[in-house]
């Protein structure tokens, strides 16, 4: 529950028990205190008195209690002012009866409590008046604190002694660290570069996709010189007034300065950070404030004054070049995804809390994971423990870190899904052209797994991935690619003389891809070595991707004509391939309709040799 809800229930509560409390001490005059037998009416006491049935009688403002010779308590309730002597003169009561009560009493109320009673009716609006006061006051004083604390920064202060993080809790990013390591230094020894006119970097900026460690690099040079560590988002600056994100900022490095030496941390830059006047985000006038401000700010520090800023983002390429110039961020230091040897160190180190089965081989894991960030791999890890868990065992065994791998691209397998058995044969038949087809190509990566079981979208899938990492693609790999990617496409077209729809996905990345030779690479023989059109993010519509055109509309067409050639060619290849090996297509339809998932063993011994190589699920 939020503080504001919080203090909402708050004042609700406070209001029902005022409101209780002065229902309850409007009610006292109809309490009845006592504990008084069963209620007499006016007639039936005049019928005990007459009887000489009554033996003390007690009377209190408009109430008569009798005392009955069988000591039995009774109530009666008389009219307001009449008195008792009156009640005897209208029922004509002898005085012979009367002197047979041994005792009549009238009672009086102290003068206290006839004030307070009669006082009440003006007491209680009065009291409830100034509780109300007491309590509107308390609201306004406390808007007057957070409008004066409206401006403040929201930053976040870590001690970097308590949940230390050091670099050896970030595995991977070797270059990165590297780099990072002077910042430390810079941090523990300022003396020693400023002897040689060295100056301490103002600013550090971290790039790269999410999920690459660019938090956990940050909180680890605060670990490693052991300085506190200030964390704030760049979406906290921006408020719906202008000026505030300014103030904030100040606010921020005024936190700061105090605390030197230290390291502030500015998360998603790109929130504040964006280039100027360029219609980005639209426009926006405390959001170039909150960045002028920032500019300013960093452009203002003192030699002395060992404050260091690190923001990271994933949108390095809208960032303002007044931000990104040398003097306020000097250092860009990018993380790319883990490579190989990356990946295995991450596994191991998420590993090392877990308990793992032996025979677990992580470098296994590594090679079918290629793209995965750290954030992924951790996931990948998480996952395989809560599966493990699920199945009541106790070790994390190498199957169930596998299945994990496709449960974090693809979902959890819907093996409740009931398939007729004409639909799961159009599916084995397309993961069979899928696999087939991409293993008798020699630029395509190798196949890992088939299967036909659902997971998330898919009914099926084919898995393959690349034996070593590739920073690069070449032609005849697209080439490969589209053509394993048409191969479901195809095979449904040969043996059931029909298409699906199981091939829409298949079709958009194999449409992609050819468009992307022909406009981004280059690749076309007939349209040259030359780029066509360029994509941008228009951020005040939505996430809306638009293509700014630089061509004619004739060569549009031609564009349009290249690409229906390349996906063109690559069916006929993937036609070719599947009447081939027929044999072998039938072969592995039917082991998947038996056993629904054909691993990598199983599939060279089905298939034979091929001409395989690296990876993505199709």
């Amino acid at each position: 529950m939020t503080v504001r809800k919080r203090e909402v229930w708050k004042s609700i509560i406070s209001f029902l028990l005022i409101f209780a409390f002065l229902g309850f001490i409007l009610s006292l005059d109809e309490l009845n205190l006592t504990a008084p037998g069963e209620d007499f009416s006016m007639r039936q006491m005049i019928e005990q008195i007459n009887n000489e049935n009554v033996k003390t009688v007690e009377i209190k403002d408009s109430t008569i209690v009798l005392t009955l010779n069988d000591d039995s308590t009774h109530e009666i309730t008389k009219e307001y002012g009449e008195t008792f002597g009156d009640i005897i003169a209208n029922y004509q009561i002898s005085t012979e009866k009367i002197s047979k009560i041994q005792n009549i009493e009238v009672k009086t109320d102290s003068v206290w409590y006839t004030v307070l009673i009669e006082a009440l009716p003006f007491l209680i609006p009065l009291i409830l008046g100034v509780v109300l006061l007491m309590y509107f006051f308390r609201q306004v004083q406390g808007s007057n604190n957070k409008a004066m604390s409206f401006g403040q920064s929201k930053v976040r202060k870590y001690d970097p002694n308590k949940n230390k993080n050091t670099f050896k809790d970030v595995a991977g990013a070797r270059e990165a660290k590297e780099e990072l390591k002077e910042i430390v230094e810079f941090l523990k020894e300022p003396k020693k570069f400023r002897k040689l006119g060295a100056k301490i970097p103002k600013g550090v900026l971290l790039m790269g996709s999410p999920g690459t460690g660019k938090t956990l690099l940050a909180r680890s040079i605060a670990g490693e010189a052991n300085v506190p560590f200030f964390i704030i988002s760049g979406s906290e600056f921006v408020e719906m007034f202008v000026g505030v994100g300014a103030s904030r900022v100040r606010d921020l490095f005024t936190q700061a300065k105090l605390n030197s030496p230290c390291i502030v941390f500015i998360d998603e830059i790109d929130a504040v950070g964006r280039q100027r006047g360029s219609g980005l985000g639209g426009s926006h006038d405390e959001r170039e404030q909150t960045l002028n401000q920032i500019l300013v700010e960093m452009d203002g520090f003192d030699e002395n004054v060992n404050v260091i800023v690190i923001a990271a983002t994933n949108r390095p390429d809208i960032l303002d070049p007044a931000l990104l110039r040398p003097g306020r961020f000097d250092r860009r230091i990018t993380l790319d995804l883990p490579d190989i040897k990356e990946r295995i160190e991450i596994l191991e180190l998420h590993a090392k809390n877990k308990p793992m089965a032996e025979g677990v081989d992580l470098k296994k894991v590594a090679a079918r994971t290629v793209g995965f960030s750290g954030a992924d791999l951790a996931n990948l890890l998480n996952e395989a423990a809560i599966l493990t868990a699920r199945n009541n065992e106790t070790l994390i065994k190498e199957e169930t870190v596998l299945e994990s791998i496709e449960k974090v691209l693809l979902g959890p397998a819907r093996k409740s899904r009931v398939m007729s058995e004409h639909e799961k044969k159009i599916t084995a038949y397309h993961e069979a052209g899928h696999a087939v087809v991409g293993h008798f190509l020699e630029y395509c990566d190798p196949i890992q797994k088939v299967s036909i079981i659902s997971r998330g979208r898919a009914n099926g899938y084919t898995l393959n991935v690349p034996d070593e990492d590739r920073s690069m693609k070449t032609k005849n790999e697209f080439k490969d690619e589209i053509a394993m990617l048409l191969g479901g496409r195809m095979v449904e077209k040969i043996y059931f003389k029909d298409v699906t729809t199981g091939a829409s996905s298949d079709l958009e990345r194999a449409t992609a891809d050819a468009r992307a030779m022909v406009t981004r690479y280059g690749m076309s023989d007939d349209l040259g070595l030359r780029t066509y059109g360029k994509s941008e993010e228009m951020v005040f519509l939505g996430k809306e991707i638009h293509e700014q055109r630089n061509y004619s509309e004739k060569m549009a067409e031609a564009i349009d004509n290249e690409i229906n050639v390349l996906i063109k060619e690559a069916a006929d290849r993937a036609e070719t391939i599947i009447k081939d090996k027929k044999d072998k297509i039938e072969e592995l339809v039917k082991v998947l309709l038996e056993k629904e998932i054909v691993e990598k063993e199983d599939f060279i011994a089905l298939m034979g040799p091929g001409a395989c190589r690296p990876g993505k699920v199709v």
